[in-house]
């Protein structure tokens, strides 16, 4: 139960009483619990923050219990409802690609030989409109809008899709499909499984499952908000070791202590030394953290290359090093339009943030800083110039 927070004292009490008697009962009868977590593979990857929920299950196959890494591909058609607004549906293409490798990044913390890998569409597909109306009859209108996330909505006049209400009910019938003893969930999941999850497998013929709910999240590149693929904050599992490396140097002063408690198991007298270097020597404590991350989910020479290509970036005197391993792309014009090259490579997100960071100093060609909006690279054949974009971004032009 460390680290778990339900928002009520009351239903942690409950929990923790309902665990306790079903290990004991476990003891007794040598039968495991059946637990496990859910994944929507909205996106080919996961991020740092999964792993958090990871290495709850990962406690539970080191006493001995059977866990289940769920790959959401039915919940996914929906996805868990926002405060803001409706995500897009994805079709079942586009879910079974994003889920391919989902299995090999969790290997990164579950022990492959103790883990089932399974798939909601196995039992969520079959199902018909009558099964439908039967599992929504256990609940009603008021419940789903009294959650937060369609609350805020509503109080809005923003709207809100009756699909959206499928997602719990969806969950719920996973809980009832694997007989399950334990969910593992983020605290965004709490009406999933302490509300919809539960009452269903009672209403089913089932003993409520006990919700594992870890209350804190790992907060994203930028420090505050929960790190989140459709925020943009998020640290890719799938990330190169330059990018992992990079991006974990990012994250501001004041997450370190969340880091080093969420991703390395740190507590007691090791935070508190933490806090102290982080007063003294701030970047040394995030280099040997980039280093053992990077380690864990790529290797360690990866780490070397890592911290290898940062210190080359970021903290060599000379400002005009270059990576060795810079994206490189072709043209076969000798006067091509700047601001056109970098929209086009990704290095900035529209034409309208390129001109901006022109305009504050923040584009360099070989080096010299970019002063005009309609810069041209021009190139002789065979020869080759180095655009860097801020501090992190390289890439390579070439004529043909």
């Amino acid at each position: 139960m460390q680290g778990t927070d339900y928002g009520d004292p009351n239903t942690a009490a409950v929990m923790r009483k309902e665990l306790q008697a079903r290990l004991a009962e476990s003891a007794t009868t040598g039968k495991p619990l059946k637990v496990y977590c859910g994944y929507d593979p909205r996106r080919p990857d996961l991020h740092l923050g999964h792993t958090i929920t990871m290495r709850k299950l990962r406690q539970f196959q080191e006493l001995g219990h059977d866990v289940t890494f769920l790959i959401g591909t039915y919940t996914s058609l929906i996805g868990q409802p926002d405060q803001d607004k409706a995500r897009d549906l994805l079709s079942a293409a586009q879910v079974e690609e994003n889920a391919r490798t989902y299995a090999e990044q969790a290997f990164k913390i579950l022990d492959r030989d103790k883990t089932q890998v399974r798939r909601n569409a196995e039992w969520l597909a079959p199902l018909n409109f009558g099964d439908l109306i039967q599992m929504a009859s256990h609940f009603t209108v008021q419940q789903f809008l009294a959650r937060d996330n369609f609350r805020k909505r509503l109080d809005a006049g923003d709207p809100i899709y009756l699909h959206e209400t499928f997602y719990s009910l969806m969950q719920a019938y996973d809980a009832v499909a694997q007989e399950t003893d334990v969910q593992i969930g983020g605290a965004d999941q709490l009406f999933n499984i302490v509300v919809a999850g539960r009452k269903l497998q009672e209403s089913m013929g089932q003993r409520p499952m006990i919700a594992i709910i870890v209350g804190e999240s790992l907060p994203g590149t930028d420090g505050v908000q929960k790190m989140s693929k459709s925020l943009g904050n998020h640290i890719p599992l799938l990330a190169t070791p330059e990018d992992m490396y990079g991006k974990i140097m990012s994250v501001p002063d004041l997450a370190m202590l969340a880091y080093h408690k969420l991703l390395l198991g740190w507590g007691g007298e090791q935070l508190t030394q933490l806090a102290r270097n982080l007063q003294t020597r701030p970047k040394e404590v995030k280099m040997a953290l980039a280093r053992e991350i990077v380690t864990i989910f790529i290797g360690e020479e990866a780490a070397v290359r890592g911290e290898e290509h940062f210190v080359t970036v970021f903290v060599s005197k000379d400002d005009k090093a270059v990576p060795d391993d810079i994206p490189e792309i072709t043209v076969t014009s000798d006067n091509t339009s700047l601001i056109d090259l970098i929209s086009q490579a990704g290095l900035v997100a529209s034409k309208g943030e390129g001109r901006r960071l022109i305009e504050q100093g923040g584009i360099r060609v070989d080096g010299s800083t970019v002063s005009g909006f309609d810069h041209r690279i021009r190139l002789s054949a065979g020869h080759s110039a180095v655009i860097k974009v801020g501090k992190r971004k390289f890439l390579r032009v070439r004529r043909e």
